[in-house]
């Protein structure tokens, strides 16, 4: 065929033109799977910008951010012009005059290569073509990344194919829009809204000639010409830019001259919304959606999700001022305690030997370590022992200091931790969500990952089985010594707890007094009348999903529960005796706000109205009964600014005080907190130091004293609901009279702790 031709020259020419079009037609059709994938018109109709996924409150507050690519994409009305002239003159003067490629330019750059002036030749298309499509990476690698010049010669034709595509779509402005919005400027800044705002502090409409060129000027090397890590670079490169946009008409010399005497003139006072860092919220958001997001196909990084969350904004704040507020006490309280001695300490108060050895052996680098040393231990503790500088968590602010390993697990190990979750019974929406007191230093969430023994917290659940099946809050036991024999693993176990003061009063005590006053000895007897299979089957009724050992201990909070779990659980409470399945996002959008999702509240009725209702009524009694746990709240005396406000509660302490609790309810609201150290062999020794009622117990009263304080808040003083059916069983029981201001207890029985009501027990149950 090709004989025909009898010019030589023309001959070869049609040859070679022959082949580069089975050529480009192989790269196109990916050949034998040897040049990748290329995109076709679909994708470049379609693109993916890989655009940040924002979290936000119930409020519209901005939370949380996901990013890969840190980006904020903008249309071309946006663009300064400014920027447009400083990115053709510097990258592609004849970008208005070709189709995707300039063959003048691209073959000026080949001598000029040739020369020793290594120049690049790519238009604004073929970098948006590698910026967009990602020509040089992912699935555009075909057998024939494996040699060297072949590959790179494939590659740049594969940039001109998708850019003669991207002409074909688009017109001009559409290309320069995509190209902005997908052009890197370094410090994970992608985009030139990000860019502007990172560096000026300005949207893009409203950049200088000046500020225009300097950004321009780091497409060359963004590291490199970099303005905040190499200010001279930088200012030398876009005084370069500045010339090409005076030499090709953009700049007029006055202009010019005043643009180059110009200094950088940064400013990074532009401060990005909180919560693009990590926090625990973020984190609890990113796990509550992980299966919607799989199910749905979506990326959470790149694919400019809005997510409108639960939480209430000015209750966060609330909750971690207290949470700083008293964990910074109860910090200082512990270390003073401690002063001199070291906290970790078995269960008769010995002194832990291999504490620190132990700790070390759990860090991954220790096995590299005796990898390396092998095994040679004295080699590993030296490593441990060298000083290095370093920062670390203190509640007056971040700290730097010289530390070995030694002495900072040591530190960290004397450090008291919380986990606090608020929740709105009656919409399933969770209000607050403090997962710890600072997640930069503290990754572990003790709302949801962390799981302690809930102590006398999980008494309720004990009460509970007894009322609804047949026991009323009036029914009364004696607070006497008790053994259970019991059975576990095939062996009898004989079980006696004690009381909290190791004392026992031999009196007879309501139901209602008796969970009011955390007494173990009645709680240990009511387990046994009423099976603790029993009381670990209606725990996991109202919420508890942890598995838990069914043994007479159950009750007094012998098994491993989250805060997340005890405060769904108590919601069931409030509820109607409807147990919930917490809501943490209402909404999901895309970056457009079309709705991709909504979320509502799903309900399982598993309690009776009468018996939810009940134990409302009994969680008051922590308040209202002689030696109530929960009286501490007394010293918040906004709770008590009007006399009609009622809060119910439990506090819980587990054995050797390693773990505090406080469950708070008020007319509206549940509230779990707990407070502890991450390692359980850590804890205060007295009850005066590490019970509950001082350790958890205050961060709910100071929180709720907050909320009350703020009337915009949404939440107010009151009492807690009205019955909502007949109540059939007696609960207005005798009791112990009790003052308010705690310094008159009688012994006498006199009239129901509730002496205010007046009304029909079947009808009112409030103050």
């Amino acid at each position: 065929m090709f004989k025909r031709i009898r010019n030589p020259i023309l001959r070869y020419l049609v040859i070679f033109i022959y082949f580069v079009i089975i050529f480009f037609c192989s790269i196109e059709l990916n050949l034998f799977g040897l040049f990748g994938y290329s995109p076709d018109t679909k994708d470049i109709k379609n693109p993916i910008l890989s655009v940040s996924s924002e979290v936000f409150t119930a409020d519209g507050k901005l939370l949380a951010r996901f990013y890969k690519e840190n980006r904020s994409p903008i249309e071309y009305s946006n663009l300064s012009p400014n920027l447009i002239n400083a990115l053709v003159a510097t990258e592609d003067v004849r970008f208005f005059k070709h189709h995707g490629v300039d063959y003048y330019s691209f073959f000026t750059s080949v001598l000029s290569t040739a020369k020793g002036d290594k120049r690049g030749g790519s238009t604004i298309t073929q970098q948006l073509a590698k910026n967009l499509f990602q020509t040089r990476k992912r699935k555009a690698q075909g057998f024939i990344r494996h040699i060297p010049i072949v590959r790179t010669v494939v590659y740049k034709f594969k940039e001109w194919l998708t850019a003669f595509k991207i002409e074909h779509i688009y017109n001009k402005q559409q290309i320069l829009t995509l190209y902005f919005n997908t052009v890197p400027f370094g410090n994970n800044s992608f985009g030139i809204k990000t860019a502007t705002l990172k560096y000026f502090n300005k949207n893009p409409d409203e950049v200088t000639a000046a500020e225009a060129a300097t950004l321009i000027g780091m497409l060359k090397a963004t590291s490199t010409y970099n303005p905040i890590r190499n200010p001279e670079k930088s200012l030398e490169r876009r005084n370069i830019v500045l010339g090409q946009m005076q030499k090709y008409g953009y700049l007029k010399k006055p202009e010019y001259d005043a643009s180059i005497r110009q200094p950088i003139g940064l400013d990074l006072s532009h401060v990005e919304d909180e919560g693009q860092g990590d926090s625990y919220l973020r984190r609890a958001v990113e796990k509550w959606l992980d299966k919607w997001l799989t199910k749905n196909d979506y990326d959470l990084y790149e694919d400019g999700l809005k997510i409108y969350t639960t939480i209430d904004s000015r209750l966060q704040q609330y909750a971690e001022e207290a949470v700083a507020e008293k964990m910074k006490m109860l910090q200082k309280r512990f270390n003073n305690i401690w002063r001199g001695k070291n906290p970790w300490r078995d269960s008769k108060g010995n002194e832990i030997v291999d504490f620190v050895l132990k700790a070390e052996q759990r860090l991954p680098i220790y096995d590299l370590l005796d990898k390396k040393y092998k095994g040679d231990t004295v080699k590993i503790q030296d490593y441990f022992n060298v000083p290095k500088r370093m920062k670390v968590f203190t509640w007056n602010g971040e700290k730097d200091t010289t530390f070995s390993s030694v002495d900072s697990i040591k530190y960290y190990a004397k450090m008291l931790n919380t986990g606090m979750m608020t929740i709105e019974p009656t919409t399933g929406k969770i209000k607050v969500w403090v997962g710890g007191i600072d997640h930069k230093y503290f990754k572990y969430d003790h709302v949801n990952q962390a799981k302690r023994q809930a102590g006398s917290t999980f008494k309720p659940f004990a009460y509970l089985t007894a009322i609804d099946n047949g026991y009323t809050p009036c029914d009364k036991f004696t607070d006497k010594p008790v053994s259970i024999t019991y059975n576990e693993d095939g062996k009898q176990e004989v079980w006696s707890p004690n009381n909290a003061d190791f004392n026992f009063s031999y009196r007879e005590m309501s139901l209602r007094w008796a969970m009011g006053k955390s007494v173990n000895s009645i709680t240990a007897q009511l387990t046994e009348k009423v099976g603790w299979d029993k009381v670990v089957e209606y725990a996991h009724k109202c919420g508890i999903e942890s598995p838990l050992k069914p043994v007479p201990s159950v009750s007094l909070g012998s098994n491993d529960v989250s805060v997340y779990e005890m405060v769904r659980a108590y919601s069931t409470f409030l509820n109607k005796g409807e147990k919930i399945e917490p809501l943490l996002v209402t909404k999901i959008t895309d970056h457009n706000d079309a709705v991709l999702a909504e979320f509502e509240l799903k309900t399982t009725k598993v309690l009776s109205e009468e018996t939810a209702w009940l134990m409302l009524y009994m969680f008051r009694g922590g308040m209202e009964e002689p030696g109530g746990t929960s009286q501490a709240l007394w010293e918040y005396p906004i709770l008590w600014k009007k006399a009609s406000n009622q809060i119910g509660g439990k506090t819980g302490t587990s054995s050797d005080y390693v773990d505090g609790w406080y469950m708070g309810i008020t007319k509206d609201l549940v509230t779990g907190v707990w407070v502890g150290a991450d390692d359980r062999s850590v804890h205060f020794n007295t009850s005066a130091s590490g019970e509950g009622s001082h350790t958890a117990l205050p961060i709910f009263g100071t929180f709720m004293e907050k909320v009350y304080a703020d009337p915009k808040s949404g939440y107010t003083y009151g009492p807690f609901p009205k019955p909502w059916v007949k109540i059939t069983k007696p609960y207005m029981c005798e009791s112990p009279r009790i003052s308010r201001d705690t310094s008159s207890v009688s012994d006498s029985l006199s009239a129901p702790s509730d002496s205010a009501l007046t009304l029909p027990p079947d009808t009112t149950g409030q103050q």
